[in-house]
């Protein structure tokens, strides 16, 4: 069976810190395009930062660079989006994604990706 399966959301004061995780099963994720998108109510659901399938480039939103950090774990084909400094317009629904592998390209665009979590609940508040 083909799943991500994320996890680490919550409740946290601004200027706090998060760890997202994503777990891979029935696949690779070391062969695929990786990234975190995020919704929030009212709101188009837009790219947060991804990883080439190569593992060479990242990319991020404007909004979230110097902030979050996406990464990999291949031996527990886990991916990982660290969040520090968040703020509560960080507040949203995240969800992981993977698509195919092409080198060293990056793409923030949903439709590019085409195995999806279910989406953990991120609020920025105090």
């Amino acid at each position: 069976q083909l799943q991500l399966v994320e996890s680490g959301g919550g409740l946290v004061q601004p200027g706090g810190s998060l760890r997202l995780s994503c777990a891979a099963s029935g696949f690779t994720l070391d062969y695929h395009t990786i990234g975190w998108f995020r919704q929030a109510p009212g709101k188009e659901r837009e790219g947060v930062s991804c990883l080439s399938g190569s593992g060479s480039n990242t990319n991020y939103a404007h909004s979230v660079k110097g902030r979050f950090t996406i990464s990999r774990d291949n031996a527990k084909n886990t991916m990982y989006l660290q969040m520090n400094s968040l703020k509560p317009e960080d507040t949203a629904v995240y969800f992981c994604a993977a698509g195919p592998n092409q080198g060293g390209l990056t793409t923030m665009s949903p439709q590019y990706y085409y195995y999806w979590g279910q989406g953990t609940q991120v609020t920025v508040s105090s």
